[in-house]
């Protein structure tokens, strides 16, 4: 598979993974009352007015290219337990120290291992949805 096709498949399967694996979770945790946050936030995101739903999945998709790029020549565990890591810790660490301080968002620090299993998840999609073989 050619490096650009590859790519491509991570961020489509980041994307997706952000949809049914992160998305998922968080309808799970939302049913049971562990969180007030609903899934699938169509809510408009500034400045474009993107739902943020998507521009969460768009984000999901460079951050599997950028996962896949780093563990791609890795063997198949290595990969699964790489992309479990490197998904919960990369995108949470950024959310908290980053994202949620630009958007002045007061999120708890006890979210923190919410974000880590939550993530963590989201690279178990990525895994599984890279093993899917493109044509």
């Amino acid at each position: 598979m050619s490096k650009l096709k590859l790519l491509l498949h991570a961020f489509v399967s980041g994307f997706i993974a952000t949809l049914v694996f992160h998305q998922g979770l968080i309808a799970l945790f939302y049913a049971l009352d562990i969180i007030p946050a609903s899934p699938f936030n169509m809510a408009p995101t500034k400045p474009l007015g993107v739902p943020s739903v998507i521009s969460l999945a768009f984000f999901g998709g460079l951050w599997g290219a950028l996962i896949w790029s780093l563990i791609k020549n890795n063997p198949n565990k290595m990969q699964l337990i790489k992309s479990i890591v490197f998904g919960a810790i990369g995108p949470t660490a950024i959310a908290f120290l980053v994202v949620f301080p630009l958007k002045g968002a007061n999120v708890p620090l006890a979210f923190i291992p919410l974000g880590l299993l939550l993530n963590g998840f989201w690279g178990l999609g990525l895994w599984l949805l890279m093993k899917i073989k493109m044509k």
